[in-house]
């Protein structure tokens, strides 16, 4: 996975996000790992769906198309839950209660930085 950080227009800061972007990474997503912290993510891409089948904990689901636009935002979908966004190109997963923490709203623009 390849850290990068994002950027909103609100001027909040993630500062680590680890992008799945290949088949293996997309499939595993946060399987098996330790919950996120307040200032991690993940980008899955390509993606417009996500579940936490498996999960432990709830996470916060951002989803943006190909210009990085805020199409659909999902807060706190439990463990053993689905959630789709037509027209998505891309899922940011976050740890719940990030999206009001980090002031993440739909129609945003996010910029990503290495």
């Amino acid at each position: 996975m390849k850290n990068t950080r994002l950027n909103n227009p609100n001027g909040c800061q993630i500062e680590q996000v680890f992008l799945a972007n290949t088949p293996w990474l997309r499939l595993r997503g946060l399987l098996g790992r330790k919950p996120l912290t307040d200032n991690q993510g993940m980008l899955i891409s390509p993606c417009s769906s996500v579940h936490t089948i498996g999960m432990r904990y709830p996470l916060d689901i951002v989803y943006l198309n190909n210009k990085n636009k805020v199409l659909k935002i999902k807060r706190n979908l439990q463990p053993w839950r689905s959630s789709a966004c037509r027209g998505a190109t891309q899922v940011l997963e976050l740890a719940a209660g990030n999206i009001d923490n980090k002031n993440i709203n739909q129609g945003d623009i996010l910029s990503w930085h290495d």
